[in-house]
């Protein structure tokens, strides 16, 4: 984008901010989110706003020495979400921070590990990998395919509905090692 582009668009969205109801400032609340194309944008505060969800672990003992940024396939990697179970409130968010090759998958309140067809599967992106589950019954959210992306990363998924939501890793062999766990949404 050129610079006199970027100083147009920016000037566009002073205008849509100056257009907003007097209100809608001064009360320090966010317009709603039809009248902001569709994005949620209202404030979300509190101890249940956010959590952190270790999404697979790297083992310190014996030792991992996993320098210069290299996966380690011939150590371990925990299968595991921890907490198993975290809590928040609608509208709140889960910062799942990967360590290793996993695949987060949202199942939609309701959905139980039995539920999830394993039967359904892609291959990786970038060969060799293990296959990746796709079942889309009552899926709300797929992460990042891993063979593309670095193994320790974050995604962060926004929840705004209450309800208890199944998380699983998506990478087969995982998800038959019962890699899941539980996201619960207060209202």
């Amino acid at each position: 984008m050129k610079r006199r582009e970027f100083i147009a668009r920016a000037g566009a969205g002073s205008v849509a901010l100056a257009s907003l109801p007097l209100g809608a400032v001064e009360s320090g609340k966010a317009p709603s989110s039809k009248a902001q194309g569709g994005h949620q944008h209202e404030t979300v505060s509190g101890p249940l706003a956010t959590a952190t969800v270790s999404f697979g672990t790297w083992a310190a003992g014996p030792p991992l020495d996993r320098f210069p940024n290299i996966g380690a396939p011939e150590k371990p990697n925990g299968h595991l979400l921890v907490p198993f179970e975290t809590t928040i409130k609608a509208g709140g968010t889960v910062n799942f921070v990967i360590a290793g090759f996993h695949h987060i998958l949202v199942y939609d309140d309701g959905t139980e590990p039995e539920d999830i067809n394993a039967s359904l599967t892609v291959p990786v992106t970038q060969p060799p990998g293990p296959p990746l589950i796709n079942d889309p019954t009552n899926r709300i959210y797929r992460g990042l395919d891993p063979s593309l992306f670095p193994q320790d990363r974050v995604e962060l998924v926004q929840f705004t509905e209450a309800g208890t939501y199944l998380v699983v890793c998506g990478v087969l062999p995982h998800f038959v090692d019962k890699m899941w766990g539980w996201v619960k949404v207060n209202p």
